[in-house]
This record gives C-alpha cells, structure tokens and sequence, in this order.
C-alpha cells in the first residue's frame, strides 16, 4: 500500500515555468547566445547549476557557473514578486490536503533551488503538509539521474516501494523510473513537447487522484 506521495514541483505543484523561461532567455540575450527552443526544451527537469555547466561548454562562455546562476536568480526573482497572476495548478490544492488529512506522507523532490522552493512554500503555505523537502541543487546530477528520487524515498517512511512519484517531465520520469518508483505522469498544459509514456499511469488532471485511488495503485 502507497505510504509517501514524493512531488515534483515546478508544472506539478505551481507553474513557475513561465517565470523560469523569462529569466533564462533575459539573461541568454545578455549573453547574446542563440540557445534555441529544442535545446531549452531538453533542459526541462535540470537544475540551474546543470543548466549554466551545459550552456557554458556549449557556447564556450568565460564566465563562472556560479556568476550565471546568480544573475538569472536575480532575473527570477525580481519577476517572481511581481507576478501577481501566480497560482497553485489546478486541482492539486485540494488533493494534498485530502493526502495530508488521510496520514499520507508528502515529500517534495524538486529541480529547484532552495530558494525558490521557499519562495513558493512560503507564498502558499505548503509547509504544513510536507515531512521533507529535497532540491536539486544538493545533488551534482540532474534529472534523468535518480539521485534526487533515491534520496527522497530514503526519507520515506516506508520502503520505496510503498512510494510513488507525481512528475511532469521526460527527465523526471526517466529518474523515478530508474530508482524503482512507480511514477504518475501529469500531462500539464504548462510543459511542452515531454514524454510520458514511461510513466506506470498518466492523468490529465488531478481530479483523477485522491488518497482513496492512490492507496490502490
């Protein structure tokens, strides 16, 4: 019986994405490097670290990892407190708490950094209903590796079999997979161009999901 629901967070929780894509782009065009939308797209489930390490030997840049990262966040985060239109996805509100409420444990497993991961937490008051949070940024590899979902089904409170994972991605349903977790597969409107037809199920909304039919799974 499922005992821990792990989440991803960006396209699963809140789309942060379109936030994410202005500050990337603002910043490659400072950079003046022609990154097109099939190379951003691969992208998708990378932390900010494993972003700027690809774009710098791609685009042979002089400047420091850590100087990158830095300046998109600033980018990122004068957009974030400005955008008033940000919003939990649909749906997904309603189920953690019918999780929460049923003694599912919740852990998140996000790409993002920890700041980010605050920012959010701390805006919708997400602390409440989750035991661990893990983000990518603690981990050298990325999403295809499973690293980060490893870690998080080491958290859980029962074995990882008694664990699933809600992702949106290709790369992060690549990394559930390969850390040996069922893994749900939420077609979101708001990630483009992945592949879920690695995932266990796929659901369209998360009306589809409750704590009654994830125990089942």
């Amino acid at each position: 019986m499922i005992k821990t629901v792990i989440f991803d967070m960006d396209g699963v929780i809140v789309d942060t994405e379109p936030v994410h894509r202005y500050a990337y782009f603002q910043h490659f065009d400072e950079l003046n490097i022609p990154v097109t939308e099939e190379m951003f797209t691969s992208f998708t489930g990378n932390s900010t670290r494993n972003v700027f390490q690809r774009i710098k030997t791609i685009f042979n840049l002089e400047d420091e990892v850590e100087d990158l990262i830095q300046r998109k966040r600033a980018i990122f985060n004068d957009a974030f407190d400005y955008k008033e239109d940000l919003e939990l996805l649909e749906g997904v509100e309603k189920l953690i708490k019918d999780l929460h409420q049923n003694g599912m444990q919740l852990i998140l497993a996000s790409s993002a950094s920890k700041v980010t991961i605050e920012r959010v937490f701390k805006r919708f008051g997400l602390h409440q209903y989750f035991t661990h949070i893990v983000s990518g940024e603690d981990f050298p590899k990325s999403k295809p590796h499973p690293a980060i979902f490893e870690h998080a089904a080491s958290l859980s409170i029962a074995s990882k079999e008694n664990c699933i994972v809600i992702e949106d991605s290709t790369n992060g349903i690549i990394a559930a997979k390969a850390a040996g977790i069922y893994c749900v597969g939420y077609n979101s409107i708001h990630s483009k161009l992945q592949n879920l037809s690695e995932a266990d199920i796929v659901i369209n909304h998360f009306e589809e999901l409750s704590f009654e039919k994830i125990t089942q799974l």
